[in-house]
């Protein structure tokens, strides 16, 4: 049992191993400075993947933006303030729930709802309401967590002392919390770096660098989409592979900036 153990974690890390070097090795050699830097063009014959790169930061800002207020109150209120056991049951059950559907159904709701209902058109504000949506669990959930790992004799004490609710909340809970909430926000981060799915109805396939405003509501792919796009529609797998690395990078980053957060936070 020990041997056949070994061999699958073994077995495990070597196709981790094999898969990030084969991309390494592809994407590596195709990084050049102009296609960080530069746009793709049809008349020029060129290939740039800054507007990309620039959609991504937009759409993890508009998205961070909404749905930390939101994620963040709904724990705190299901945390602290709810007194009804069927109704926190209930929005426990939910947010789960929504953590459980495929990212492409995501997408086609929003879609439906943002792009056609609302006339938002295909653009940044419609793909990060729609990833509101979908890392909407991931907020509610580590934050609660991480408000649970408090202990209760911090906000009796508070109490005693005569601070009121959300004075105790807001002055010992979460700063008591404040480690696991950055860390699911980084998580979440992540989430949105590598989503494609949900964007591809909702952000659009747009190649053209825009300023933010004009990025709102305008087709803006983002690094995976723009990954699908060259590995699949125009056929540049070269392109594909840089593109690759760049988010394997990303997400190792990410990752490793949630680890460091979370333990340095932990500590103060």
């Amino acid at each position: 049992m020990r041997t056949l153990l070994w061999l699958a974690g073994g077995l495990t890390c070597a196709l981790l191993a094999f898969m990030i070097g084969y991309i390494f090795f592809r994407g590596v050699p195709n990084l050049t400075w102009p296609l960080l830097s530069g746009q793709t063009s049809y008349l020029k014959n060129t290939i740039g993947i800054l507007p990309n790169i620039v959609n991504t930061l937009y759409i993890i800002l508009v998205a961070m933006v909404l749905v930390l207020p939101i994620g963040v109150g709904a724990a705190i209120y299901l945390t602290e303030y709810a007194t009804s056991h069927r109704l926190v049951g209930i929005i426990e059950f939910a947010t789960e729930s929504l953590a459980g559907i495929p990212s492409i159904i995501y997408g086609l709701v929003g879609m439906l709802i943002f792009v056609q209902f609302m006339n938002l058109q295909n653009g940044i504000l419609a793909g990060g309401l729609t990833l509101v949506i979908m890392i909407l669990p991931t907020i509610v959930r580590t934050t609660q967590e991480s408000l649970k790992t408090v202990p209760q004799s911090y906000r009796e004490g508070a109490l005693a002392l005569g601070s009121g609710k959300w004075h105790m909340v807001r002055t010992v809970v979460l700063p008591g919390a404040v480690d696991g909430i950055v860390t699911g926000c980084i998580l979440a981060v992540g989430r949105i770096v590598g989503e494609s799915a949900a964007l591809l109805y909702t952000a659009g396939f747009g190649l053209v660098l825009n300023d933010f405003a004009t990025a709102l509501h305008s087709s803006s792919a983002t690094l995976t989409v723009a990954l699908y796009i060259y590995a699949n529609e125009r056929g540049e797998t070269a392109v594909a592979f840089a593109i690759a690395t760049i988010l394997l990078l990303l997400t190792l980053a990410i990752n490793l900036a949630a680890g460091f957060a979370g333990r340095r936070l932990k500590k103060q």
